[in-house]
């Protein structure tokens, strides 16, 4: 299995320089700072690797159409980009998805397909089959891996010295991705992957060293719906290799993370845009010291749920709980 290497994070910065934003760094506190991936036209990071595998695809392939399956955030990215090729698209999504997402998705003129949420893959492969479409993965894929990996290129670039990198764990396309640029770039820093405690597959499946997935129904407790994903054979490869270590977050964690982050850093962030930052502010003691970059990987929350976080609630599956 041929993982991916620098180089190919270095081609797709190129492609996709001009189609996506480079989010900067934020200082939130005397060691910390923030890389805000809900900047992103989409609101998240998933932009950058759709955009990139899109770009990878022959013509003909475009104009034959997409399809992909995803709780709303690879989907929004896949559609945003493929608007802008004139890509025809299909969306499978988990009926519990939130509306603010499923909304954003359709916006780009994206068809959706809702299925219950162990139904996603299989629908999807249906889908390509029937239709004579290209399935682009949200994380098992390398192109869409070198795609998010130029998230840990920019960090390296904007502090040469970093010494932790905190990214969210969900299929592991974004943790494998940004590990990779760390460890070729800056190899003595620290690639720490984090995880909700009540989805913690990913860090089951490295503790073992095989791929490990819960069922689905138990990955859905946790209010990080994009984190909700299993690693694939691709995506454990990378992390075994090249990620550090993995640690777990509790949904008060997470949920205490949110308004944490709209106060200090005034970032708007979903939950799973937060556990890396719950890890910093949670679990410090347990993370190595010095400089640490704590991945925002996205803010699109449904506003009213973002407002009973400010209250003191929590966010989950968009709907308040106080």
């Amino acid at each position: 299995m041929r993982l991916i290497e620098i180089d190919d994070v270095r081609d797709a910065a190129q492609v996709i320089e001009g189609e996506v934003v480079r989010t900067p760094l934020l200082r939130a506190d005397e060691s910390l700072w923030l890389k805000p991936e809900n900047l992103q036209p989409t609101g998240a990071f998933k932009l950058r690797g759709a955009t990139y595998a899109l770009s990878r695809l022959s013509a003909q392939a475009r104009r034959a159409g997409v399809v992909t399956h995803s709780s709303g955030n690879h989907a929004y990215a896949l559609a945003h980009a493929a608007a802008r090729y004139g890509t025809p698209m299909v969306a499978v999504m988990p009926e519990v998805t939130t509306a603010v997402k499923r909304e954003a998705v359709r916006a780009r003129g994206a068809q959706i397909v809702l299925v219950p949420a162990a139904e996603r893959e299989s629908r999807t492969a249906a889908l390509a089959a029937a239709r004579g479409l290209t399935v682009v993965p949200p994380y098992d894929h390398p192109d869409v891996i070198a795609g998010q990996g130029t998230v840990g290129l920019e960090i390296v670039a904007d502090l040469p010295d970093v010494d932790v990198v905190l990214v969210p764990v969900g299929g592991g396309g974004l943790s494998a991705g940004v590990a990779t640029a760390v460890a070729a770039l800056r190899p003595s820093a620290k690639v720490i992957g984090v995880e909700p405690a009540l989805a913690a597959d990913a860090a089951e499946s490295l503790r073992t060293g095989t791929l490990c997935e819960w069922p689905v129904a138990q990955r859905a407790r946790t209010s990080a719906e994009g984190l909700r994903g299993s690693l694939s054979a691709l995506t454990l490869a990378h992390l075994r290799a090249r990620l550090d270590r993995i640690v777990t977050v509790t949904e008060d964690e997470i949920a205490a993370a949110v308004p944490w982050l709209a106060a200090r850093g005034r970032v708007v962030a979903e939950p799973s845009g937060a556990v890396a930052t719950a890890a910093y502010l949670h679990h410090r003691s347990a993370l190595p010291p010095g400089r640490t970059v704590a991945v925002v990987s996205g803010g699109n929350v449904d506003p009213a749920a973002f407002a009973a976080a400010l209250r003191g609630g929590e966010i989950r599956d968009g709907a308040q709980r106080d």
